[in-house]
């Protein structure tokens, strides 16, 4: 794939530098524990937080597990290490979800400052930049490298709307750019907290193998239709295709590996899996050319330029039981009760051999 440069300097942007760096509280979870085996004995997560679809602390909110108290930290169904050693994360239908979103997650949330509180979540030294952000040198790194290796368990098997691109899939990895009101406000078209990157496993019920690809979300305001996602193939078809993928698709329970090594402004993502050639994609998130080295004039033009980001892992379920207009609502079925939807389908499940988070770095030629 093309290589993508870029020459903007946001020297605009140094005028935000007090709305940039404002902190935020970060949310506080429960200190209850499970007798399941711990995933911090052997996964390094010193970097990492968790939201779990439950709410055991009775604050109304899903719980927020952070980094101090993640490393003793298990649930017996939605976070545990089980007895080959993978660090599983589990996300039912319907259960508790975060504030403005209708899926479901057992996800982890990188935090570069680690068990230090003092920097809150939304702080610079939290989060990185791009090296074409202006004021780069004031966060937690310039760009990231995340590096996992997989297998999707299960993924919902039931949706009153099937055809809805989000039906029975979950996204793996993030890269996830701030939510950010004061960015919003400088009108320069940053802080919507738009996606650079998710990646997708999608299995439609009945099929022998699903499907692995990515989509880029144009950095555009929530309420532009422009605002949509770019889908880029792995293995198998995209979301929208309902054909069996077969030989060139990935089974449940089929290990497959991926790293996003943003170094500088290119994100580079490397895809590979036994049996299967690597899939490999370089994108400028600094500009609005696509992964194909195309110019996309409905992206914006600096596309994440003046955003500060953060990767995610874990199960991210896109299989809502919310029924409405648009990709995201596929109807999904779940009763609430996870000894139900268990049985029934209604979830999806993701466990981990390898997550590991380390300084970018140059890319192979």
């Amino acid at each position: 794939m093309i290589k993508n440069t870029s020459t903007f300097k946001l020297t605009a942007l140094a005028v935000i530098t007090p709305l940039l760096f404002t902190a935020c509280s970060s949310t506080q979870s429960t200190n209850q524990q499970s007798d399941a085996p711990v995933p911090a004995t052997k996964f390094d997560l010193s970097h990492w937080k968790i939201n779990v679809p439950v709410d055991l602390n009775n604050d109304g909110k899903i719980d927020t597990i952070d980094v101090e108290e993640i490393q003793t930290y298990s649930h017996p169904d939605f976070f545990y290490l089980d007895d080959k050693g993978y660090m599983v994360f589990t996300s039912p239908n319907k259960a508790l979800t975060s504030a403005n979103s209708t899926n479901t997650r057992s996800e982890l949330r990188q935090m570069i400052r680690g068990s230090n509180t003092k920097i809150k979540t939304k702080h610079s030294k939290n989060n990185f930049a791009l090296a074409v952000h202006p004021l780069s040198d004031r966060f937690g790194s310039v760009g990231g490298k995340m590096e996992a290796t997989l297998k999707v368990d299960h993924v919902a098997l039931r949706a009153t709307d099937p055809d809805k691109k989000a039906a029975y899939s979950v996204v793996v990895g993030q890269i996830h750019a701030g939510k950010d009101q004061a960015l919003i406000d400088t009108k320069l078209g940053y802080g919507w907290g738009n996606e650079p990157l998710k990646i997708y496993y999608k299995k439609w019920p009945g099929h022998k193998t699903g499907s692995v690809f990515w989509n880029y979300e144009r950095n555009l305001a929530k309420t532009n239709p422009d605002r949509t996602d770019i889908t880029y193939p792995v293995w198998g078809n995209t979301w929208e295709n309902p054909n069996e993928p077969g030989g060139a698709g990935i089974a449940l329970g089929e290990e497959f590996s991926y790293t996003v090594n943003v170094y500088k402004n290119v994100m580079h993502l490397t895809f590979s899996a036994q049996g299967k050639e690597d899939v490999n994609y370089s994108i400028n998130l600094g500009n609005n050319v696509d992964a194909y080295g195309k110019v996309d004039e409905k992206d914006h033009p600096h596309g994440y330029a003046a955003d500060w980001h953060y990767f995610k892992a874990g199960a991210y379920n896109q299989c809502s039981t919310k029924s409405a207009k648009g990709i995201w609502y596929p109807g999904c079925l779940g009763t609430g009760d996870w000894s139900t939807d268990k049985q029934n389908g209604d979830y999806a499940q993701v466990s981990f051999s390898k997550l590991e988070l380390s300084p970018a770095t140059p890319p192979t030629k």
